[in-house]
C-alpha cells in the first residue's frame, strides 16, 4: 500500500494500464511533455513517447472523434478534456456517435474508450471551470458515468473502466485531487468494480447519499449529526450509470430516511434520479420527504462560490430536518 493524493491514483492508474495494454493511448490538450493543466500525466510522455501519450490542438469534438475512431480500429484510447466544461463541444461526438456506435452496429462495432474529465466546484474557477454536468450523460444509453473520491477507487475504478469495452465518462473531482490521500493498493491487478457503490459510513437513522468530492462534505455533516445523536449512514455512489439500486434501497429501507447531497443544479440532477427511483421503490418504507441539498438552478458563481456548494452546515440542516419529521 501507498498513501498518495486522488491525483496520484489517477497517474498511477494510467501508468499501469498503459504498462499492462499497448493499445492503451492518451490524448488531449497539453498532456504530453507538460503532463496536463493538474499534472495527471506527468512522466507519462517521457516513458511511452509521443505515439501514446498525444498532445492535440484546442478542439475537443475533434479529441473525442478521433478517439472514436482509435477505438473502432482496436485501440483503447482514454482521451483527457481539461475541464469537463469544455466537453460541450464534443457533445454529438458522444451522445450520438460513441454511446450507439454498439447499437447501431447490431453489437459488431465497440467504442471502448474512457474520457477523463475534472469537475466540479471549489476552486475559484467561475461559471466556466466550475460545472458539474454529469446529468447530461446519464441520460444518454451507452455510456458508463463514474465519479471517485478517494484514491483507493480512483486507482481501481479507472483501471476497470479502461478495461471495460464500454465507452466511460469518468468525472474526477478536481478541488480533491491534491488534498485528499489514502491507502491505495501497489498492486496492479487492483479494481473497484463498475456499478456498485460504497458504503462510506454505516449508520441507522438517516441515509445519506453523494459521490465525488461531496462525499468528505457529507462526512462532515455526519460527523456534526453525530453530535446531536443522529446516526448517518452514507453512501458513495461512485458509479452513476449504471447506477447501484440495490445498495440505496437497502439503506432506506433500513433508516427510512434519505438525504440526496450533490453539487450540481437543482432541477433534473441525479440527486433528482435518486430521489424519484426512492420514491417508487421503497415509498411504504419511508418516514419523511426526501431531501434534495444541491448547487442552485444559477450559473456557477465566481465569488459567491462557498453559497452555491453545500456546506456541511447546509447538508447537516437536511439530515436534522427528515431526522426530526413528524407526521
Amino acid at each position: 500500500m501507498s498513501e498518495m493524493t486522488l491525483l496520484g491514483a489517477v497517474t498511477m492508474a494510467l501508468r499501469e494500464e498503459m504498462e499492462r495494454d499497448d493499445n492503451v493511448v492518451l490524448l488531449g490538450e497539453d498532456i504530453g511533455i507538460n503532463g496536463g493543466v493538474f499534472r495527471a500525466t506527468e512522466g507519462l510522455h517521457a516513458q511511452f513517447g509521443d505515439d501514446r501519450v498525444i498532445d492535440t490542438p484546442l478542439a475537443e469534438s475533434g479529441i473525442v472523434g478521433t478517439a472514436v475512431g482509435m477505438a473502432l480500429h482496436g485501440l483503447k484510447p482514454v482521451p483527457e478534456i481539461q475541464f469537463s466544461d469544455f466537453i460541450f463541444p464534443a457533445f454529438d461526438q458522444i451522445v450520438s456517435e460513441l454511446a450507439k456506435m454498439r447499437y447501431r452496429s447490431g453489437g459488431e462495432f465497440q467504442c471502448p474508450m474512457v474520457i477523463r474529465t475534472p469537475y466540479g466546484g471549489g476552486i475559484r474557477g467561475g461559471h466556466y471551470h466550475s460545472q458539474s454536468p454529469e446529468a447530461y450523460f446519464c441520460h444518454t444509453p451507452g455510456l458508463v458515468v463514474c465519479t471517485p473520491s478517494t484514491p483507493e477507487d480512483t486507482k481501481g475504478l479507472l483501471k476497470s473502466c479502461i478495461r471495460s469495452e464500454d465507452p466511460v465518462l469518468f468525472f474526477e473531482p478536481k478541488r480533491i485531487y491534491r488534498t485528499v490521500k489514502g491507502e491505495v493498493p501497489d498492486d496492479p491487478d487492483f479494481t473497484v468494480p463498475i456499478g456498485k457503490a460504497r458504503i462510506a459510513r454505516a449508520g441507522s437513522d438517516v441515509t445519506v447519499i453523494s459521490w465525488g468530492a461531496m462525499v468528505h462534505t457529507c462526512t462532515d455533516a455526519a460527523n456534526l449529526a453525530a453530535e446531536e445523536g443522529i446516526d448517518v449512514e452514507l453512501i458513495d455512489a461512485r458509479t452513476l450509470l449504471p447506477l447501484d439500486e440495490e445498495t440505496i434501497l437497502e439503506s432506506v429501507k433500513k433508516t427510512g430516511k434519505l438525504v440526496v447531497a450533490s453539487e450540481a443544479t437543482r432541477f433534473c440532477g441525479v440527486a433528482s434520479e435518486i430521489s424519484a427511483i426512492v420514491a417508487e421503490k421503497a415509498i411504504e418504507y419511508m418516514q419523511a420527504p426526501i431531501v434534495r441539498i444541491t448547487g442552485f438552478d444559477t450559473p456557477f458563481p465566481y465569488t459567491l462560490e462557498h453559497v452555491y456548494m453545500p456546506s456541511p452546515q447546509r447538508v447537516m440542516r437536511g439530515i436534522k430536518k427528515v431526522a426530526t419529521f413528524d407526521f
